[in-house]
């Protein structure tokens, strides 16, 4: 009888396990086929780190059902986040602790971003519209990752265009620095000439969409591929 409960439950958890995998590798493959913000290959390893973290947070969470595993894991969750004060598009100081109690759609890019970080910003403001009430439980977030030229006077002007909800972030570079590490951001700077490395630039970087909970801890993570319906979707199953 024993035996047939842990069958059961070992199973339940590879199906788990494999489902939650099989989606995120699915993701990395269709963006690599689509040519998207991977220009280099350690654009991917935040991917990889986040899987590592849901896998981590599965594991964790499944040990409990199934009889003998829970004595197997060594380690909890793979930490994503962690508090943060930065300055926000009005100059003012705020931290991390200002949104507690409420969820949080936290998106890294930079206003100078061409394509990638406007599109995604604007599928954020679409699904929220859509949400109706419900978007009101969430606060959207944007995190610059070119703190040099985002200033929160230039934040200001750019996040006027999605929406009065956002709230965009700057700080020093070594502040920035330490949040990109927090969420496992990848951001590089190239230069837009090689040839003179010293003038105007763009940067590489990762671009997902993180839930994080009212109690600061992440829930899941979206890539910038996502349509704005099926983000609200989402969003409203698991807030």
């Amino acid at each position: 009888m024993g035996d047939g409960k842990y069958t059961r439950g070992l199973a339940d958890f590879a199906r788990s396990l494999a489902a939650a995998t099989w989606g995120t590798s699915f993701f990395v493959r269709r963006t690599l086929e689509h040519g998207s913000m991977f220009k280099t290959k350690e654009a991917l390893i935040p991917y990889l780190l986040l899987v590592a973290a849901m896998a981590g947070g599965l594991i964790w969470h499944e040990s409990e059902n199934v009889p003998g595993l829970g004595r197997t894991v060594t380690s909890g969750k793979v930490e994503v986040g962690g508090p943060f004060t930065l300055t926000d598009q009005d100059g003012k100081t705020r931290s991390s602790g200002d949104f507690r109690g409420k969820y949080q759609l936290i998106y890294f890019g930079y206003s100078y971003c061409p394509d990638v970080c406007p599109t995604t910003l604007g599928v954020i403001s679409q699904a929220l519209d859509q949400m109706g009430a419900d978007g009101r439980r969430i606060v959207p977030l944007f995190i610059t990752i070119d703190p040099e030229r985002d200033t929160p006077a230039i934040l200001k002007q750019y996040m006027s265009a999605f929406g009065p909800r956002f709230v965009g972030f700057t700080g020093s570079v070594s502040q920035i620095t330490a949040v990109e590490k927090e969420y496992r951001v990848y951001a590089k700077k190239q230069p837009l000439d090689k040839n003179n490395p010293k003038g105007g630039y763009g940067l590489d970087h990762s671009s997902v969409i993180y839930l994080m909970g009212p109690d600061g801890r992440l829930v899941t993570f979206y890539d910038e591929l996502i349509a704005p319906d099926a983000l609200a979707k989402d969003l409203k199953a698991k807030i």
